[in-house]
């Protein structure tokens, strides 16, 4: 078991291990809204801690809709629950964002503690306070930063998932290998669920989200880095209507950044990503115009005034966040697609 400590702006724990339930102690009113492709799991919580009211929503990005965040907040209203309440979110990366956003706003503010069972949730969504919903226009596009009591990764959770989604969370630890410069964080091939070195490498990845998160807590400019690879990977979802995971179009948004970086004159990081690529075996990718991707650009959060800026590699360790010409941009979306088809990781390119 690894014991976390983020500080800043409030002080919570995140820690990593195996049955984890016996440190939380529940006091106080208490609902649990959870993920129903862990019900054992979290039902098994709810019991131990004696839990009730629960709710459980399907996951995916179907979570992260106006109707599922209004579902959350009725249910809350309708079992008329108080301002001390704690609300215990139990799920992937979707969840974790809808559940923080219903303690952020139910009652203008509650308590939540996390527990991911996801990859991705671990790595990521539960560690930093972001928390929000889609809109049909684009990605994240509501939400508010709202810190947890507390988050919990317990690692027996990691056995529901399906190889490829246990994959796909990895794909966020390896953005956080580019970001630190930390090779480690880089190799990828021995990890399984409850293989040997699992918990080390998450307490690794979440250590440098924790760094990020500590020195700029409401994203005014370092931890805009965190966003390496997602410019390009949330178009990708908006335009696949998000039926490309976000694992995956992270991952081609690494690579589409790598060659931005390169072209820049940066370090080239391409070899580095298409080995995550083969690693990950992602879907094939549709083949989608530049100009069809456009308007889900201008709708990216790190749009300022009329600028978009981009979360750039120019070396390991070393990222930059500045606009990008056109040009350049166009240009490596060409090589992007080339790589693409030569790989057979485009959709019809495959016999």
């Amino acid at each position: 078991m690894i014991r976390l400590v983020v500080s800043n702006p409030r002080a919570y724990p995140v820690v990593i291990g195996q049955g984890l339930s016996r440190l939380v102690q529940p006091n106080g009113p208490r609902a649990i809204l959870y993920d129903q492709a862990v019900q054992g799991f979290a039902e098994g919580l709810a019991d131990i801690w004696d839990i009730s009211p629960r709710l459980a929503l399907e996951g995916g990005e179907r979570a992260k809709t106006l109707e599922a965040y209004a579902r959350c907040l009725s249910w809350l209203a309708e079992e008329a629950l108080p301002r001390d309440t704690t609300l215990y979110v139990v799920g992937g990366g979707t969840l974790t964002d809808l559940g923080g956003f219903v303690a952020a706003s139910y009652l203008r503010g509650i308590e939540y503690i996390s527990f991911p069972t996801t990859t991705l949730a671990i790595v990521d969504a539960a560690v930093g306070g972001k928390t929000g919903l889609n809109l049909p226009e684009g990605k994240n596009l509501v939400g508010a930063f709202h810190f947890p009591q507390a988050v919990y990764a317990d690692l027996e959770a990691l056995h529901t998932l399906p190889l490829p989604l246990f994959k796909e969370g990895l794909v966020e630890a390896f953005k956080h290998g580019l970001i630190s410069g930390d090779p480690t964080l880089l190799s990828l091939e021995p990890l399984r669920p409850g293989g040997a070195g699992i918990e080390k490498y998450l307490a690794r990845a979440v250590s440098v989200k924790i760094r990020v998160v500590e020195a700029d807590p409401t994203e005014k400019g370092e931890r805009k880095k965190l966003n390496l690879g997602h410019t390009l990977a949330h178009a990708l979802e908006a335009a696949t209507s998000h039926q490309l995971s976000h694992g995956a179009a992270v991952a081609y948004g690494l690579l589409y950044i790598s060659l931005v970086g390169r072209a820049l004159g940066g370090q080239d990081l391409v070899p580095i990503v298409q080995r995550l690529l083969a690693w990950l075996e992602p879907p094939p990718l549709p083949e989608f115009s530049w100009e069809r991707l456009l308007p889900y650009l201008a709708r990216d959060k790190k749009k300022l005034g009329a600028s978009l800026s981009w979360v750039v590699p120019m070396g390991l360790g070393d990222i930059r966040i500045e606009p990008v010409d056109d040009k350049t941009l166009k240009q490596a979306y060409g090589e992007f697609q080339e790589l693409i088809n030569q790989s057979g990781q485009a959709a019809g390119s495959r016999p």
